[in-house]
């Protein structure tokens, strides 16, 4: 009877083991998967958001009201040079994340602000564009034409902005905390987030600047 009673004791404490080790590995693995799945949910959220104002502007975007067009107002020079920032602010945050997996935090904190410095560029350009365009009498309210260029342009241009405050905020806690797992994370999340927007601009350019220009 003591030899079942050992038996039953050691398949509990058996059991009570394997349940402990499985609660604990979850604990361990669930908020990466939980964050990287809650962050795609997010980006596929912005994706409908940018459609539809890409469906917009392709529906109002030659209606001028006899105001003036695409032609006549974009600077494709200056919409280039913006957009080349873009891109190699993406380039220099590649250079980040490989840093980053190398376990070196200095230069990882050296590329995100050459990143950060690269997306306060095309912010400035864009603030800049806005505002010769205003002070031409082009502003959102001149035609549907310039209203759905103003929305969908300056939403893309407030989630850079959102991203730049995202990555200031990053670098502090790199800085203080080095490459936990949390800002590995972090790291991770936001680099999903800058190549998206580098993505979204690329239609912005191909789809506004370069087809507004076409007669």
């Amino acid at each position: 009877m003591s030899e079942i009673t050992a038996t039953i004791n050691e398949t509990s404490a058996g059991a009570a083991g394997a349940d402990t080790g499985s609660r604990y590995h979850v604990r361990d693995h669930h908020p990466e998967n939980g964050t990287h799945l809650g962050f795609w949910m997010y980006l596929m959220s912005d994706c409908l958001i940018f459609a539809c104002l890409f469906a917009t502007y392709a529906v109002v975007g030659r209606n001028y009201a006899g105001g003036p067009s695409g032609a006549e107002l974009f600077d494709l020079p200056l919409v280039a040079i913006n957009t080349a920032f873009l891109l190699l602010s993406s380039i220099t945050y590649g250079f980040a994340m490989l840093e980053s997996q190398r376990k070196r935090v200095r230069s990882t904190l050296l590329w995100l602000g050459i990143t950060g410095l690269f997306g306060l560029a095309f912010l400035g350009l864009e603030l800049y564009e806005f505002h010769h365009l205003i002070h031409q009498g082009a502003g959102p309210q001149r035609s549907a034409f310039l209203s759905a260029f103003f929305a969908l342009v300056g939403t893309h241009g407030l989630h850079v902005g959102f991203g730049i405050i995202w990555l200031v905020t990053l670098m502090f806690q790199l800085n203080k905390h080095g490459l936990i797992p949390e800002n590995r994370r972090r790291l991770n999340c936001l680099s999903m987030f800058w190549h998206f927007l580098d993505v979204i601009w690329i239609g912005v350019f191909t789809f506004v600047y370069l087809m507004g220009v076409l007669p």
